[in-house]
């Protein structure tokens, strides 16, 4: 085990693979599950408030429903998230294992590799999309703390000025800076993150109702659906949409829950982090965004849109740093730390945890994620292909997680090459869970496709639901029952 406070002690795992072992992967000792409800609870926090979060939250309540409508498909769904949050995150708590090592269990300890591509791609885009946002929030800042700076705003080098380019790097190199620093210090920052957003929306909010009036304030922003069914079917797509938004971390929670003290800390965290928090945060929302209505005389789902309009500098800087602190916030929850780690694994020899964390960071500088933004075809066809395959994924894990491996796992043949290793499979590929993935990942791309182009209206929400659920029965149809020899490898 290691002995620098900035390294979280692992279990040393013995005879395994360099291929597939480093400190990073290791099972994480017992002394360095540090994780409580709070830090957990925080976490989510740091997930949820975002600029992204804010303006996902705020649509809800756009889709044709009552206030009451849109806060019941609220609960259903991050309810369903918070217990499918719950089975994922079991293997991890138990054996101390991140994501790609958990892939392992169901794909192959080579096949893992490619469940860990696709997620890792997804992370890598979307880190470098929420950075770009982050950076908006740093160009407010620059000119309105010097107004001269707005005229390096008038020009174009590669799709952004010069001012977008100088605020783009400096988030770029703070957010490094932070993330590079290692489990714990992370811990601690989003430990920060979540509480301080929470403050300014609550001020933002009052500042709103100090403006408009309790009374005058309503929570329904769009006129109602035409009929009772139609209405049924929005909540339900409203709800589907709740599973998706957090359809990355559906995939790999167990890179936190790892380091979770027991299961009871894991489950309240979850408890007060997704349908406690999700929706206090999205009630706020709906305040602030009704509130802008009659203020601005327009609806406003850019929180730094509203500072700005706002136009008291002390605001405006406050909090345009919030958001900063916010978007900060989620890259390391969902976009860095999986990237990390996925990346890691392909070569654990050479690459840990930091070094996974780098080459995420560079790379998302490459994916140039302005021009990314800008184009709708283009994000269209990312979320089709990759972000509509993290469902079966899901499925698959679960499935044989719980139902073919009966959450008896012998931890050492995850590390190991040996054709006699649990996770060997066929030159360590499970061409079962391969054959599961194509037949329900073609679907769930499909439904994808079909609903983002309009030829089937709202069946893509339900992509991720349907893929998952597919990816499940097809792989427990063609895995059948583990062998009795599993249990003995893993001494129960």
């Amino acid at each position: 085990m290691a002995s620098n406070s900035h390294v979280v002690p692992t279990l040393v795992v013995t005879g395994a693979h360099p291929k597939l072992y480093n400190h990073d992967l290791a099972p994480t000792a017992p002394e360095g599950r540090t994780w409580g409800v709070f830090s957990l609870f925080a976490m989510w926090m740091s997930d949820v408030h975002s600029v992204g979060g804010y303006t996902f939250a705020a649509s809800l309540f756009f889709l044709g429903l009552t206030g009451w409508q849109v806060l019941i498909s609220m609960l259903v769904g991050i309810t369903a998230v918070y217990f499918l949050m719950n089975l994922i995150g079991r293997p991890s708590l138990r054996y101390g294992i991140p994501y790609p090592v958990v892939a392992r269990i169901a794909f192959g300890v080579m096949g893992a590799n490619l469940a860990a591509v696709v997620r890792g791609v997804v992370g890598i885009v979307w880190y470098g999309v929420q950075t770009y946002f982050a950076s908006k929030a740093v160009q407010v800042l620059v000119v309105t703390l010097l107004p001269s700076a707005a005229e390096l705003t008038h020009n174009n080098i590669l799709g952004l000025s010069t001012l977008a380019w100088f605020s783009f790097l400096f988030m770029w190199a703070f957010q490094l800076v932070i993330f590079l620093s290692g489990m714990e210090r992370i811990r601690r920052f989003i430990d920060f993150c979540g509480p301080v957003v929470y403050v300014v929306m609550f001020a933002l909010a009052a500042w709103m109702l100090w403006q408009t009036g309790f009374s005058s304030l309503s929570l329904q922003l769009s006129p109602p659906a035409a009929t009772a069914g139609a209405t049924v079917g929005v909540m339900a797509n409203a709800a589907m949409l709740i599973v998706a938004y957090f359809a990355a971390l559906l995939l790999n929670f167990g890179d936190f829950a790892r380091f979770g003290k027991n299961e009871a800390a894991m489950k309240m965290g979850n408890l007060l982090g997704l349908p406690v928090n999700f929706l206090v945060f999205s009630i706020i929302t709906v305040i602030v965004t009704a509130g802008t209505l009659k203020v601005f005389g327009e609806a406003i789902m850019d929180p730094v849109l509203i500072v700005e309009r706002i136009g008291n500098p002390v605001v405006v800087i406050l909090g345009s740093v919030t958001f900063i602190v916010a978007t900060m916030g989620i890259n390391i929850v969902a976009n860095f730390v999986s990237p990390a780690y996925d990346i890691a694994n392909l070569y654990p020899e050479r690459i840990n945890f930091r070094l996974g964390g780098l080459i995420t960071s560079v790379l998302s500088v490459l994916v140039c994620p302005w021009l990314f933004v800008a184009s709708p075809q283009a994000i269209t066809l990312f979320v089709s292909i990759f972000g509509a395959v993290l469902g079966p994924m899901f499925g698959i894990m679960v499935a044989d997680y719980y139902l073919v491996k009966r959450q008896v796992i012998p931890v050492d043949d995850l590390y190991t090459m040996s054709p006699d290793g649990a996770f060997h499979y066929d030159g360590g590929w499970n061409f079962k869970a391969l054959i599961a993935l194509a037949v329900s990942g073609a679907l769930s791309i499909g439904l994808s496709l079909f609903g983002a182009y309009g030829l089937i209206p709202n069946v893509g929400d339900w992509g991720w639901l349907i893929g998952a659920a597919t990816g499940a029965l097809v792989y427990r149809g063609l895995a059948g029952q583990a062998s009795p020899a599993l249990a003995m490898r893993a001494g129960e």
